[in-house]
């Protein structure tokens, strides 16, 4: 093609250079299957949506496609058969974004659904299925969500994918931990070693797209992904590594890290972003009519340091008596972050207003009985932040503020307190917490619920996720465990469902 690095950013704009439609795409061949990553949707418009795949005939060894750039054409219809189509085009897949694609659709009909595929080289893409949202302020009956996080390729087989297919949601949501880093404790099925290079993230995300249910499953519908730490590092924080490394070194490491999230993630770049940079924003919101308003929220990027650690102890930990911890200036989202966070809410027009983030939210004392005690990566590390958060939803007040959550492996039901040092405080929102897809869970944290009456549900039995079902007049959340996750074929039960009633906040048992 002739064109160099700078010359074909500035072109693409986000990351796939759009051509007449069917330009050329039948002039390269394939030697061997170019899709076997499977296909993807995401960030849903009320006219649109992103479409992704990613050329990797070799997917564990680098992609296989060497450094030449090819068209690869896209259709997208209003049947299944592909017989209806309502667009096409060609989009090029360069060398320098792992060939991958992420394909702007817009123009469509709102709150329908839509299949698509690609193909290039004598092959064609699995077929996907995905949909538009109602547009904005338009009367919506209901919607159903899926929501999931913390998947670990080493400890076991990502069942509740399959599940989630067959619940036929909406939306996905999934709240960070798309892949450890590194495998963590004893193994289930191997996983490539520990990744800090470019090369090593692109190989360890198409082991994971190895998995057939999680690539059915991003081909069912539309997701809406953010990150958390493993994406990267274990408890990283902003730019600060959590282990003896230079920041120089960990910098590169997440450069390469963030750039092979977004290589293989159905993610739209932000003006000014670009994804070899450095940083990407990827905190954004979607509106589902008149229904919903969903904020997903970026915990990592724009941090502050985690308080009170040392030279030799630095990252996440349970700390006790930190006069740190306590700064009304620490921030956990980033001032530019939390003024977006604040202004959409405070502006909100929906029945339901949706915080989807990484971490929990409410408040967990883990030191039994007399006294107190933090983990200080999550949001008890940075009680200033989300006190202003939640003053700020109870004094507006936000319409039934709903916190959806991961990373700590188990299922919490937690009621959002004005004052969670007093349990006779208004409860001003509902936070659900959901367990991991395969990572390990811990049953420690069953100690501290007594000093934690807030707490209205918790299990950590269970890997599985999230589905919430809501309307006008009230949203459930079922509580949905897998039985293994070391059988793929393994069944599925509702754990526990939990109700709020629009206009009353907490959660009640169903």
């Amino acid at each position: 093609m002739g064109i160099d690095r700078r010359g074909f950013l500035r072109l693409a704009g986000s990351a796939c250079l759009l051509l007449p439609g069917g330009a050329g795409a039948t002039g390269w061949r394939s030697t061997g299957d170019p899709f076997p990553l499977g296909v993807a949707s995401g960030d849903p418009l009320s006219d649109g949506f992103l479409l992704w795949t990613r050329l990797a005939p070799d997917p564990l060894h680098g992609g296989g496609m060497g450094s030449q750039a090819v068209p690869v054409d896209f259709a997208v219809a209003t049947d299944e058969s592909m017989r209806r189509v309502v667009r096409r085009g060609t989009a090029l897949a360069t060398a320098e974004l792992g060939h991958s694609l992420h394909v702007e659709v817009r123009g469509l009909e709102p709150n329908r659904w839509y299949w698509y595929r690609f193909s290039t080289g004598g092959f064609r893409s699995p077929l996907g299925r995905t949909r538009t949202l109602p547009a904005r302020g338009t009367t919506t009956g209901s919607m159903r969500l899926a929501v999931v996080s913390c998947q670990n390729f080493g400890r076991g087989f990502f069942t509740a994918y399959r599940h989630i297919r067959e619940d036929n949601p909406d939306l996905v949501l999934h709240l960070g931990d798309y892949l450890y880093e590194t495998n963590y404790g004893r193994a289930v099925r191997e996983q490539l070693p520990e990744a800090y290079t470019l090369e090593d993230y692109r190989n360890l995300y198409a082991q994971y797209r190895s998995d057939p249910d999680l690539r059915a499953a991003h081909a069912a519908c539309p997701w809406l992904a953010i990150w958390d730490d493993h994406e990267v590092d274990n408890d990283y924080a902003g730019e600060n590594p959590a282990y003896t490394v230079s920041r120089k070194a960990f910098l590169r490491r997440r450069a390469a890290a963030y750039q092979a999230w977004y290589e293989h993630m159905p993610v739209r770049l932000r003006p000014g972003d670009h994804p070899g940079g450095g940083s990407l924003r990827i905190y954004r919101s979607l509106q589902f009519g008149d229904l919903a308003g969903i904020h997903a929220l970026d915990c990592r990027q724009y941090r502050d340091d985690q308080a009170c650690g040392t030279k030799k102890k630095r990252g996440g930990q349970v700390i006790r008596n930190c006069a740190a911890r306590l700064d009304p200036k620490r921030t956990m989202l980033g001032d530019r972050q939390e003024r977006w966070l604040l202004n959409g809410l405070g502006s909100g027009t929906t029945r339901w207003n949706v915080i989807a983030q990484a971490l929990m939210m409410a408040k967990l004392d883990q030191h039994p009985g007399s006294g107190e005690a933090f983990w200080s990566d999550g949001w008890d590390g940075y009680p200033a932040a989300r006190a202003r958060l939640l003053a700020f939803i109870r004094e507006r007040p936000v319409a039934n503020p709903v916190v959806l959550s991961g990373d700590i492996h188990s299922f919490w039901v937690n009621d959002l307190k004005a004052d969670f040092d007093d349990p006779a405080s208004a409860t001003i929102g509902t936070e659900f917490v959901t367990t991991s897809v395969s990572a390990h869970g811990a049953d420690f944290f069953r100690k501290f619920l007594p000093d934690n009456p807030h707490v209205q549900f918790f299990e950590h039995a269970y890997r599985g996720y999230l589905r919430c079902d809501l309307d006008h007049r009230r949203w459930r959340t079922e509580l949905r465990a897998v039985r293994s996750i070391t059988r793929p074929a393994s069944d599925v039960f509702t754990l526990k469902s939990f109700e709020v009633e629009a206009g009353r906040p907490g959660a009640v048992e169903a």
